[in-house]
């Protein structure tokens, strides 16, 4: 996890970063890499949401 990921965002360049270098995989790989993605992402946003009520 990034230092980005830590405080609750992800650089959009590094979200595109990683989405090609997804596609540059075989095919048998991709789902599961996009899984990763898309938990890490659910994290970031569960993470932001629970900062704002906090507020």
């Amino acid at each position: 996890m990034t230092n980005d990921e830590e405080q609750g965002s992800i650089a959009p360049d590094a979200l595109v970063s990683r989405l090609s270098l997804i596609e540059e995989r075989p095919l048998a790989e991709r789902a599961d890499a996009y899984g990763r993605l898309h938990d890490e992402l659910n994290r970031v946003l569960e993470g932001s949401d629970n900062e704002g009520s906090a507020r």
